[in-house]
């Protein structure tokens, strides 16, 4: 394999696929990069055997070939190197050597023949036409919800529920839920039902921007692919069944309240400051139209915030998981938030006031 390459066409390849290689490896062969130089082409692929991306990238190749190079070493090098400087990459039996300028640098391989790639079964598949903004959104508005490292494993994933006139994502960690909407027409042959694993849903999130370009989401029994530009993403999907998350979502909340959201975000991230370092509990008080907002810790340190809020309820006391309640309020856009709930004790579902497209559901928590 020989071919050679300016330094910015390859470092943007490069810096889209590290991410998806891990650090501590099962196999040393997952800590390289696949480089496949054919036809006037560089192609990198990045896997971990659940995520995996390929960049493809112009390049003057003078010999085709493949194998694989230790990935991070591998952009390290590139990003060092000056600006504008042409590369040249040649095999030499078992290394790969690396030339540019003066700069010389000898790296080790492993056979490209023990690369793994995550199997595509040409299985009846799905695929569905979606704004890549609209598609961004969906997961900035709910990924914060997943589990990390649950061992229900199949809370620690990105629900894609999908039916003909709507795309809708859901996450939950058993504490809180997100849930986030998507209409338009999808032509699904059935309702379809998704669970993409943490990782594949960090990395799809990367890649997508907010432009009005339609992607396509490509659906099959055990896998999700999508093709965005010269990069593609597939993701293994995690087998299991999702929790039935429409019945905690209390859709006929008579207690309620509003407030200025970018206030009671303010306020709520003053008063962490002295929650408990392990439960990060705060206390909500309401009395006639106040909210007070109170946290305590182990040390005897207190922490008060007061604001205005419009009170549709009995004067109370609530306790939530403040991180928790931050991050439903920093997903939504509106000026005002507003908060439901059947009593003090039940969950909490925090919306933009009128509208129900993106629902986050909090866990009361007992201080």
């Amino acid at each position: 394999m020989k071919f050679n390459i300016q330094r910015e066409a390859i470092l943007q390849p490069l810096s889209q696929v590290v991410g998806v290689v891990e650090r501590r490896q099962t196999l040393p062969v997952l800590a390289n990069f696949l480089l496949v130089a054919k036809d006037g082409q560089l192609s990198v692929t990045g896997t971990d055997m659940e995520v995996e991306l390929v960049a493809k990238v112009a390049a003057k190749v003078e010999e085709a070939g493949e194998t694989t190079v230790p990935a991070r070493k591998l952009v390290d090098i590139c990003r060092a190197l000056p600006d504008g400087s042409n590369i040249n990459f040649q095999t030499e039996g078992e290394k790969v050597l690396v030339k540019a300028g003066r700069s010389r640098f000898t790296l080790s391989t492993l056979p490209a023949s023990e690369f793994p790639s995550i199997e595509v079964a040409e299985d009846a598949q799905n695929t569905i036409q979606v704004e890549e903004k609209g598609l961004k959104r969906l997961l900035d508005k709910t990924s914060f919800a997943m589990a990390n490292g649950d061992v229900r494993f199949y809370l620690n994933g990105l629900l894609f529920d999908i039916r003909n006139d709507l795309l809708r994502t859901v996450a939950t960690d058993g504490h809180r839920l997100a849930l986030c909407d998507l209409h338009g027409s999808f032509a699904v042959t059935d309702k379809i039902k998704k669970i993409v694993p943490r990782k594949g849903v960090l990395e799809l999130g990367r890649m997508l921007s907010d432009n009005d370009k339609t992607v396509g989401l490509r659906l099959g029994q055990n896998y999700i692919r999508l093709v965005h530009g010269d990069i593609t993403f597939t993701s293994k999907l995690i087998d299991g069944n999702f929790p039935e998350y429409e019945g905690v979502i209390p859709v006929a909340a008579k207690n309620t309240i509003q407030a200025d959201r970018a206030e009671m975000i303010r306020a709520l991230q003053r008063a962490s400051i002295l929650s408990n370092e392990k439960y990060h509990g705060v206390r909500l008080e309401l009395t006639d139209n106040n909210m007070k907002i109170v946290a305590h810790n182990r040390d005897q340190e207190e922490a008060i915030e007061n604001i205005e809020v419009e009170q549709d309820m009995p004067n109370s006391q609530l306790g939530f998981n403040v991180t928790y309640l931050l991050d439903a309020l920093n997903a939504l856009d509106s000026e005002q938030v507003s908060m439901a709930m059947e009593d003090p004790n039940t969950s909490c579902l925090v919306t933009e006031p009128g509208k129900d497209d993106c629902r986050h559901v909090v866990m009361p928590l007992k201080l």
